[in-house]
């Protein structure tokens, strides 16, 4: 693909999305994957009940102020979606779906059904990831490339269903595709309903620049998974770790007006994930197998950063009490809706405290 062919693609996608007020009138939404402990009641105690479905999620993340929520849609009846529509309406919370593509052409008529019922509950714009962490998942070149076919073989099948149901769907930089290989399917494609979902910090597992990520995956941005990163050196590599906003290394507000350029209507959801760090080993042979073209200064650059960056301490859950792992996850998203509205520009999120009473004498 010509450098020509990638911005045209680029500038038609872009000019295809709807456009909307500025960042200061929009509320930080959030993905479901922040509450992993206990969405579908895997962690919880009666302090943090379990999360079983959405409008539990619903329940909860009103009290937190959020503007819109991204969540798993598959397996739900026209029945639930209606609930959905009518508590997110209630409370005025935008939804957006988290949807597995269509694996193969059997697999299409399960995608469009979810699809359908989705919109039924409001959700016009879908996130979705075709892999997972390629430097886990592949042991050579081979694989990595037949992987990439079938990936690039769904989004191809999911196309046309997208255009028939009028929605978005954003592919997410899933520690699977480096952010030009991304780039260049989507410009392949050519269609106002694929493009991106853009997480801000995946990508530095395969030892990208965070803000080159966002400048190449920008034009073609339907949503998005904010997060911010921090970084800790190891004899094989880094460990990489989701920390609340404004405690990492990126630069969100260069990244939010990226977003911007391209994409006014653009939603933001918050994705902080309470875990162990990640453990990145790019200095391991093992690391390189899909990676034959990448050039060392990437390494170098990554390293760089990550010696400037070192912290001395990282979040992990391993160790602590469930009580523990679930007050630290809760704490992690209410740090994180703070900052969105106190120091990142947007409405403020939080429902402030009633004033306590004054006691009668």
């Amino acid at each position: 693909m010509t450098r020509r062919t990638f911005l045209t693609s680029a500038a038609a996608f872009a000019a295809a999305l709807p456009a909307s007020g500025a960042l200061r009138g929009k509320k930080m939404g959030i993905v479901i994957h922040s509450y992993w402990k206990r969405w579908q009641g895997k962690y919880s105690s009666m302090k943090f009940p379990p999360f079983e479905h959405a409008l539990d999620v619903l329940d909860h993340v009103r009290d937190l102020g959020v503007g819109s929520l991204q969540t798993m849609v598959g397996g739900w009846t026209s029945e639930f979606a209606q609930k959905v529509r009518a508590t997110c309406e209630s409370y005025i919370i935008k939804l957006e779906g988290s949807i597995t593509l269509p694996k193969n052409e059997n697999d299409v008529g399960r995608f469009e059904q979810e699809v359908r019922i989705a919109k039924e509950a409001g959700a016009t714009i879908f996130r979705s990831a075709t892999g997972g962490r390629r430097y886990e998942l592949f042991s050579s070149l081979e694989e990595f490339r037949h992987w990439k076919d079938g990936a690039v073989k769904s989004m191809q099948l999911a196309e046309p269903v997208a255009k028939r149901q009028r929605v978005k769907i954003g592919i997410e930089n899933h520690k699977d595709l480096h952010a030009a290989e991304l780039a260049e399917v989507l410009g392949r494609l050519g269609s106002p309903h694929i493009g991106a979902c853009v997480d801000t910090g995946n990508s530095i597992a395969l030892l990208e620049d965070p803000m080159t990520v966002v400048e190449t995956l920008a034009p073609f941005a339907v949503t998005t998974h904010i997060k911010d990163m921090a970084v800790q050196e190891t004899p094989t590599g880094f460990l990489l770790a989701e920390v609340p906003l404004g405690e990492g290394i990126l630069d969100l507000p260069r990244m939010f007006a990226l977003f911007e350029k391209y994409n006014p209507g653009i939603g933001y959801h918050l994705e902080m994930i309470t875990r162990d760090p990640l453990d990145i080993p790019c200095l391991k042979p093992g690391y390189w197998a899909t990676f034959p073209d990448k050039p060392g200064t990437e390494l170098a650059r990554t390293l760089k950063m990550v010696r400037e960056h070192n912290a001395a301490k990282l979040p992990k859950t391993s160790g602590l009490k469930l009580e523990e792992a679930l007050e630290l996850e809760e704490g992690n998203i209410v740090k994180c809706m703070h900052q969105a509205g106190e120091k990142l520009g947007f409405m403020p999120s939080l429902k402030p405290k009633p004033a306590p009473k004054k006691e009668e004498h």
